[in-house]
């Protein structure tokens, strides 16, 4: 009976050290989102040559990751939802602003 309670505790352990490890990720994603954004504005002001489409690849990839994560709370699914959000609504700005520019976007 000892035995099952141990299981049982060490999988809320476990749970909980998942939940910190998944909110590290989200906060984490926050400030990709925020970099990204920033970088996109330098491009688009002539401050750099190539526009940042690497580090956006490498952020839709985190995205898809946490995405898929069946272990995400309602909270931070809800978290996670709004960030989606923002970066799509970044990402067709960036499109238009390409297309726009006449640049073909990769």
């Amino acid at each position: 009976m000892a035995n099952i309670g141990n299981r049982l505790y060490r999988n809320a352990e476990s749970r909980k050290e998942d939940a910190i490890q998944i909110d590290q990720q989200i906060a984490r994603l926050e400030e990709d989102i925020r970099k990204l954004k920033i970088d996109f504005d330098i491009y688009f002001n002539n401050g750099a040559k190539r526009p940042p489409l690497e580090a956006r690849a490498r952020l839709e990839a985190n995205m898809k990751r946490i995405a898929d994560d069946r272990n995400l709370t309602y909270a931070q699914r809800y978290q996670f939802n709004t960030l989606m959000s923002r970066f799509t609504s970044y990402r067709e700005l960036w499109r238009r602003i390409l297309k726009k520019k006449g640049e073909e976007l990769v």
